[in-house]
């Protein structure tokens, strides 16, 4: 029954995405000399995310506390991250933010050009000075009042347990002087595997926004202390959602 229904959603999404990549490639063309921030693709993303998230039956999605960031930032957004799914789900909060990527989805057909067409951050993490780049272009956007998005841990989760936070998104909101969004997502881990084909189903999505933390709440500016803060704050309170549910 799996493998039946992973056929429908993969033809699902290759007909999401013959309808639509045209139709972004298009609105990208024609906004190109004047928006110079990406902000309609971003938007237009955002709205593509929701309706895939809404047209595939294999999961619920529950979003709670949006409103949280409503009028306010921008941030430098963190969250834990279970599933290449995760994307999906996080864009359904329609902010407006920059995604930092590793360089290796550029190199994926459709989802490579979406991220260039959108003007999204991307890091190549053996490269030091990919990592200078990206804090420059991610402090620019920061300064324009873009949000930034981030998962500290750098890859997906094996177990569906939050793993080592890395300093960047730390030093980042240190640099800058905003405030941390922190977010905790849970039940994406299960729905495909890690270099699968095969979709899972029944599956309960939550996304849970918290109070933005201010930066003279960090009491530090080491980045490597917000980094143990962080990650210990966000591993106990996917236990608190996980408990809820």
């Amino acid at each position: 029954m799996d493998v039946l229904k992973s056929v429908f959603i993969w033809m699902t999404g290759v007909l999401l995405i013959v309808v639509f990549f045209p139709l972004t490639f298009l609105i990208w063309l024609l906004t190109l000399p004047f928006d110079k921030n990406r902000v309609v693709i971003h938007r237009l993303l955002n709205w593509q995310s929701f309706l895939a998230v809404r047209l595939i039956p294999i999961w619920k999605l529950k979003i709670e506390g949006r409103e949280k960031a409503a009028g306010g930032g921008p941030f430098v957004i963190i969250s834990n991250h279970q599933s290449i799914l995760d994307i999906l789900f996080i864009n359904c909060l329609s902010y407006r933010l920059k995604w930092v990527s590793k360089i290796e989805n550029m190199k994926i057909p459709i989802l490579g050009w979406y991220l260039r067409m959108a003007d999204y951050i991307v890091i190549n993490r053996g490269d030091q000075e990919s990592k200078e780049k990206m804090m420059e272009k991610s402090m620019r956007s920061l300064r324009q009042g873009i949000s930034v998005m981030m998962f500290p841990e750098g890859t997906r989760s094996v177990d569906g347990e939050p793993g080592f936070f890395k300093r960047g998104a730390f030093q980042m909101a240190v640099d800058a002087g905003v405030p941390i969004l922190p977010v905790v997502l849970d039940g994406s881990g299960g729905i495909l595997p890690k270099h699968g084909l095969i979709f899972t189903t029944g599956h309960r999505v939550k996304v849970r926004v918290f109070d933005p933390v201010p930066p003279e709440s960090f009491n530090t500016t080491d980045p490597d202390m917000l980094s143990v803060y962080f990650s210990n704050f966000i591993t106990r309170e996917l236990s608190v959602l996980r408990r809820s549910s």
